[in-house]
């Protein structure tokens, strides 16, 4: 039986209602593979709503529902949402700090970020070497022999081009056989539209703001984004890491209740991953990939009189020197 064949003999024993759930501020991958895994699963004769928590942050992720048809809920304004329910949770996994805990019950995960371990899943598909969470959808199709529809192919090749950033970062043998298969029955028309309507005009003010920030040590670049949502702050990393010799970014933005950060890497040395974890260390968490991660450190864990950017500068160049010492 495959991957797929299991999650849908274990969903046809749903109490209730099926619910997809991916992470509270749905980017591009997280909402191409809800979508991806709604049309399987409905093929499959299961009815599944997607719900989320947060909000719609990037204009490309807006654009997507638009051109695409696609219908995300707040888990807010979902009447019938009750224990009974189960969920399976896309492009995230229980305990990270991106995904609200609802009522249902989270029987599944499918997922291409760090394992966090199984917290009551009934099947878990999660595979951090996996560039996009839209590569493990497609798949799903491709083994089981199902015809992708051109919308959801569509979708899914967006997703997987933005995740990987058009195939340069965290990318696998998989996500390239999957993109390529995708591309050939995809409508590039429609990602053309979306790669035009990526940003908003009141981003482009905040990334001009953010850039004001940018200091350069060695081969670390740092920025502080005051205003600005969490997919800005991983976009404005994305930029920061074409800069000429910088080879590390640690991006960080103030949270009502903490202090939210982007890392990348193209230093196949300097782990994003381990970095953020390095820098937070006994004050905070954090995790991802070895090109792309975040973190978050809450107030509470830090002392008032200190000064941030001291800690954050002097917490990632350790790191980094601690790095080079050893190779």
């Amino acid at each position: 039986m495959t991957k797929l064949d299991n999650l849908v003999a274990l969903l046809k024993k749903a109490p209730d209602e099926v619910f997809i759930q991916p992470h509270n501020v749905p980017d591009p991958d997280a909402i191409a593979a809800s979508f991806g895994l709604q049309k399987l699963l409905e093929i499959k004769g299961i009815e599944t709503q997607i719900v989320y928590e947060n909000e719609i942050e990037k204009a490309n992720s807006s654009k997507m529902l638009e051109l695409f048809g696609i219908q995300l809920s707040l888990s807010s304004e979902v009447d019938t949402l009750g224990k009974e329910d189960w969920a399976v949770l896309v492009d995230v996994q229980k305990g990270n700090s991106n995904v609200t805990d609802l009522i249902t019950d989270e029987v599944a995960v499918i997922d291409h970020h760090e394992y966090m371990g199984n917290i009551g899943y009934k099947l878990e598909d999660v595979r951090p070497e996996i560039g996009a969470c839209s590569t493990i959808i497609t798949q799903y199709y491709m083994e089981n022999n199902i015809e992708i529809p051109r919308m959801v192919a569509t979708a899914l090749l967006y997703g997987i081009f933005m995740d990987t950033d058009n195939l340069t970062r965290g990318v696998s043998e998989l996500d390239i056989n999957m993109f390529y298969h995708l591309y050939s029955i995809s409508d590039i028309n429609l990602i053309t539209e979306l790669k035009g309507n990526q940003i908003s005009s009141k981003d482009l003010q905040d990334y001009a703001k953010a850039f004001k920030t940018v200091e350069v040590y060695g081969e670390v670049g740092f920025l502080y984004l005051d205003n600005g949502n969490d997919s800005l702050l991983g976009a404005s990393s994305d930029i920061v890491i074409t800069i000429t010799g910088v080879n590390v970014v640690v991006a960080y933005s103030p949270r009502a209740e903490g202090y939210k950060f982007s890392t990348r890497s193209i230093n196949r040395e300097i782990k994003a991953n381990d970095l953020v974890r390095f820098i937070l260390e006994g004050r905070g968490f954090g995790g991802g990939h070895n090109s792309m991660a975040g973190g978050f450190l809450p107030k509470d864990n830090f002392e008032l009189n200190k000064s941030l950017h001291t800690f954050v500068r002097h917490r990632a160049i350790t790191y980094v020197e601690n790095v080079q010492l050893d190779f």
